[in-house]
């Protein structure tokens, strides 16, 4: 994501007025909407798609999902664990009938009602297959969602809506899942199961120019390629209720540019800190920066609907590629400690009774020069003896850790063209290549979770039809697995099975697990408060404007 540049910024006249106009097409920050005093400033980068709930499922987009929903549970800042939101109470008595009950007199930012409806039609919308949600698969486990999904390509749906949901009356609905699911309502705190208000269905275009929702936050303008002003949201009756008077997103399309324009105050909040600058933000900011574990991963996936990746022995040539990269030295030189290699599919956050594993990758991501050679070798080798991985130049320093990793596997092989960078200009085009299924090569990839349970490290990437599963990976055991876990009566079995769909992973390699990343921020003199949740978003509502 980010491009090379000098050590240091010398913060000066010069860099000022540079920093003042450098601004991905953002102008003046009043622009964006009226007045800023009281407004945090912030570093962001257009969504790939526009703002809607089940068709949000990257890191972008779903910063301002945060900030404009509230959901059934939300998760705990500090700790990840899920509590009840926009819910008074979630009841079973069988892990699969379930009655959801709302908090009373609930709003949406427009000052109508939240009731059981904007729940149950919002998750038909975005289950049924003619509204092309990238987030439908989280509707899945609902009895009736294969009739407004079916699985076959270009089938038609037989329903509209699903069999499994039921309003009963205002504040009440209840839910029908198709089999035993133990952790499931754990995931409602994911913002493909946002609410969604009437305007959403009945004026489609005006709620994309100007997305509606029952969280904190408002958005008042939104300008793609500059800017997103969002203020508190007057109706909001939950807990995390602002303690500044509005956000303002900055877009940029380069961390070094937010870098410079953060020292030179004209950004408050930078959470995508330029790799070169590790060293010394600290001292930068004079002392406001902060670094610490977060539910992410990074990988580089294969593209699996290829051939010339998924021929026979193609598994072994995968491995050893995985096996010929540096970890230790790339997270060491590139990103001083701020990145831990990867010895499993998960994250630390989980903890060992969440999941985590650091044993379960076995050699699989141990740097091993001669097994490396070995086995790309009688795997038939790199196909066309030439490989890219794609990455986003926007931001994230991908330039430097993708040049890393195919130098290493460049040095391994002897041949110092085997693997080259491949650059895509920004994050939204390199994702709708993703999408769309165009990646011909490998490509950089990486997880923040949605929800601190090890399915949602799984199941979305790697589960055939899964919502994110961009490397096209499908194993009937691993899907078999999955349904298993999640049938199981308590979390610790469910827990479990998913580990033994997780070892398949590493006896088939759809991706190289590179490393785990950790949550970082640095910000300016002007705002306090400063923190970031355990999926590495900062906190907004909890940030405060200096003397405003």
């Amino acid at each position: 994501m980010r491009g090379a540049k000098s050590a240091k910024w010398v913060v000066g006249a010069a860099v000022v007025a540079l920093a003042a106009t450098a601004c991905g097409g953002g102008g003046s920050d009043t622009k964006a909407g009226g007045s800023n005093d009281g407004v945090v400033r912030a570093w962001w980068g257009d969504p790939q798609n526009p703002l809607e709930p089940a068709n949000t499922n990257e890191v972008q987009g779903g910063k301002v999902m945060d900030m404009i929903f509230m959901d059934l549970k939300e998760y705990d800042p500090t700790t990840g664990k899920a509590n009840l939101a926009a819910a008074q109470s979630i009841t079973t008595n069988d892990q699969q009938n379930f009655t959801i009950t709302l908090k009373p007199g609930l709003k949406f930012s427009d000052g109508t009602p939240v009731t059981s409806s904007s729940f149950v039609d919002a998750w038909n919308y975005g289950a049924l297959v003619t509204n092309k949600q990238l987030n439908s698969y989280f509707f899945a486990d609902i009895d009736g969602y294969d009739a407004v999904h079916p699985e076959a390509a270009n089938a038609a749906p037989t329903a509209k809506t699903m069999s499994g949901l039921k309003v009963v009356n205002d504040t009440t609905f209840t839910v029908k899942l198709k089999q035993k699911f133990s952790t499931w309502p754990d995931r409602l705190g994911y913002k493909a199961f946002a609410p969604l208000p009437k305007s959403f269905f009945t004026d489609h275009a005006g709620y994309l120019n100007k997305p509606v929702g029952d969280g904190p936050y408002e958005v008042v303008s939104y300008t793609k390629g500059s800017s997103m002003k969002l203020v508190p949201n007057p109706y909001y009756t939950g807990a995390s209720k602002p303690k500044n008077k509005g956000v303002l997103l900055k877009v940029y399309t380069d961390s070094a540019t937010a870098y410079a324009d953060l020292q030179a105050g004209n950004l408050d909040v930078l959470d995508d800190i330029p790799a070169e600058d590790l060293t010394h933000v600290k001292s930068d900011m004079s002392g406001r920066y902060l670094n610490q574990p977060a539910g992410i991963i990074q990988t580089i996936s294969f593209p699996l609907n290829q051939k010339s990746w998924n021929a026979p022995g193609m598994d072994k040539v995968r491995l050893g590629l995985s096996m010929a990269i540096d970890r230790k030295t790339i997270t060491q030189k590139i990103f001083q400690g701020t990145r831990t290699p990867a010895t499993d599919l998960t994250s630390p956050v989980l903890g060992a009774s969440g999941g985590y594993d650091p044993t379960m990758a076995g050699d699989a991501t141990t740097y091993n020069p001669t097994k490396a050679r070995q086995l790309i070798q009688q795997g038939g080798g790199i196909p066309g003896g030439h490989m890219t991985i794609g990455y986003n130049a926007d931001s994230g320093s991908h330039k430097q850790w993708v040049d890393a990793v195919c130098n290493s596997i460049n040095q391994v092989l002897g041949n110092n063209k085997a693997c080259v960078g491949a650059p895509t200009g920004t994050f939204a085009d390199f994702r709708n290549q993703i999408t769309k299924g165009q990646m011909t090569q490998p490509f950089r990839s990486g997880w923040q979770m949605d929800y601190p349970l090890i399915d949602d490290f799984l199941t979305p990437l790697y589960a055939t039809s899964g919502s994110s599963n961009d490397s096209h990976y499908s194993n009937p055991q691993f899907d078999k697995l999955i349904n298993e876990a999640n049938a199981a009566p308590n979390p610790a079995q469910a827990t479990s099975l998913y580990q033994q769909a997780e070892k398949l992973l590493f006896k088939d390699m759809p991706v190289i697990p590179l490393w785990y990343q950790n949550g970082e921020a640095a910000w300016s003199s002007r705002v306090s408060n400063v923190t970031e949740n355990a999926f590495s978003y900062p906190v907004y509502t909890d940030i405060t404007v200096n003397n405003s």
